[in-house]
């Protein structure tokens, strides 16, 4: 962890291409010892599927579009304003089921999870359909149990 501020302008950050669109590192686990932030851009039809932290706690806030999530058993169509904090041990699947693109600021904290979008990346990049076993063995080692499958 650095000891210093972390400024991020416009387009600044590392970016990733996670099924098709941007997810921008805000903070990182080499800039913070509590949580890690991303600038997230959802494509339609993309849902991360049923799963649950043992560890991690997530917030979510909708900046544009249209999101469709499940959290703890209840549906929610997240409007830009909403926002959610789901703690450790609740299921949840965060999606977009409109026809156009979602963008939302996503934290997580401990910090780490970095290295999972990175790998997650390359391994959606190299077939398609996504290898479902590469996925799981992927998400359980970034302490997520996945229930129900990942759509892109």
């Amino acid at each position: 962890m650095s000891a210093k501020a972390v400024v991020r302008m416009p387009g600044e950050g590392k970016e990733l291409n996670l099924a098709g669109k941007s997810l921008r590192f805000l903070v990182a686990g080499e800039d913070t010892k509590h949580t890690s932030m991303f600038d997230w851009t959802l494509p339609p039809g993309f849902f991360t599927g049923l799963h649950v932290h043992r560890v991690q706690e997530e917030t979510f806030f909708v900046l544009e579009g249209e999101c469709e999530w499940e959290v703890g058993g209840r549906k929610i169509t997240a409007t830009p304003g909403t926002y959610v904090f789901i703690p450790p041990g609740v299921p949840h699947n965060i999606g977009n089921a409109s026809g156009k693109t979602a963008r939302m600021i996503m934290t997580v904290s401990p910090p780490g999870h970095e290295h999972y979008f990175e790998e997650l990346a390359k391994l959606i990049a190299q077939s398609s359909p996504p290898d479902a076993g590469a996925i799981a063995e992927l998400r359980e080692r970034y302490d997520t149990t996945q229930i129900s499958t990942l759509r892109k």
